[in-house]
């Protein structure tokens, strides 16, 4: 499919998209932009081509983006200064990654962008889940709310070229020049796959030492500046289709407050749990499909009903990632909540006893 023609929007897309935007959402409040690393795959899964997806979610993330920035930033979760800086910096990223789709979309068309897309994916979902993951369950050995600075930030801390700068939020002192390469990785992935949070809230984490909250907290404002500019480069291409993305932000909109709540009531290994394990899920969802997206460019022979199976399978496997990351982000807060309200209510027999005595 080329980005001048027309997809056609069937009853069942009606409903899937704002249900995925929706659980999109809850993620990408509950763990930063990196939640969008469903939606790409999940409209690649219902038939939208690769690049198309892409471009669709890059329009769709910028709006989300800012008001999840806007909700966390009120619960001190965001460094808007650090997200300003890697945000500039990814500009040129994006740049760079809009046209490497745009040159493997006229050379191999729509098949060779979904196999380009599916590739990466896997890729960086299985490197960043399993180095996610392995944190996750050392952070939550040391049942600590925030840890510290790690060995590798701390060393990045010490490199004093010139000019250094001053994240507080973030309690992190880099340099200028640390923070550039990051923000540009994070803009190439972005306009990669529509998610620049597989570098941008690691990165953050691992290397300029911010904690999980405030990582996923400013990887939103980075992603609302990557957003503004990826969406202005592929709509000038015509890849950028307003139906997907306005279905999407419908129910995201929604999604992302409730996900952003929800980082009130959890522990931040649990941020990094949910990350890695919906990471890992979405990833065997993305390999199934590969071997249908060779089919179609003639490198690998298929019957029609191995790739309709495969096909399937890609897009069950899909919704378990979806299902799981919402009943997860869901149950801690419903889990939460009941534990503020049976501490309020012991609060206010203690206060109630002297006050009879």
């Amino acid at each position: 499919m080329g980005p001048k023609e027309v997809l056609e929007l069937t009853p069942f897309m009606l409903i899937f998209l704002p249900t995925l935007g929706f659980l999109g959402g809850l993620l990408s409040g509950f763990i930063g932009s990196g939640g969008a690393f469903v939606l790409t795959p999940g409209m690649m899964s219902a038939g939208v081509p690769g690049a198309m997806a892409v471009a669709s979610n890059m329009c769709h993330k910028f709006p989300k983006a800012l008001i999840g920035a806007i909700k966390r930033g009120k619960l001190g979760h965001v460094d808007v200064l650090l997200g300003l800086v890697m945000g500039i910096s990814a500009t040129l990223g994006v740049q760079i990654g809009v046209q490497i789709q745009k040159w493997i979309n006229r050379i191999w068309g729509a098949a060779g962008s979904d196999l380009y897309v599916s590739a990466i994916f896997v890729v960086v979902l299985l490197v960043v889940g399993l180095i996610v993951l392995r944190d996750a369950r050392q952070s939550r050995k040391q049942q600590s709310l925030v840890a510290g600075p790690g060995e590798l930030a701390q060393k990045v801390q010490r490199f004093r070229l010139p000019p250094m700068m001053n994240f507080p939020v973030a309690k992190s002192r880099v340099s200028f020049w640390v923070t550039v390469p990051l923000g540009f990785a994070t803009g190439l992935l972005a306009a990669t796959i529509a998610v620049g949070g597989f570098i941008g809230v690691p990165a953050m984490m691992y290397i300029l030492g911010a904690s999980g909250f405030v990582a996923s907290g400013t990887e939103l404002v980075i992603a609302f500046v990557m957003g503004l500019v990826g969406t202005l480069s592929w709509a000038y291409s015509g890849f950028v289709d307003l139906r997907l993305a306005l279905l999407i932000l419908f129910g995201s909109l929604f999604g992302v407050q409730l996900g952003a709540i929800g980082t009130s009531y959890v522990k931040d290994y649990m941020i990094k749990l949910v990350m890695a394990l919906v990471m890992l899920i979405v990833m065997v969802s993305r390999l199934v499909s590969i071997p249908v997206y060779l089919g179609n460019l003639g490198k690998l022979t298929l019957n029609p009903t191995t790739a309709g199976l495969l096909k399937n399978l890609s897009f069950a496997i899909m919704c378990l990632a979806l299902v799981v990351s919402g009943a997860i982000i869901l149950g801690a807060i419903a889990k939460g909540r009941r534990a503020a309200r049976a501490e309020e209510e012991l609060r206010g027999i203690s206060v109630e006893v002297p006050q009879q005595l």
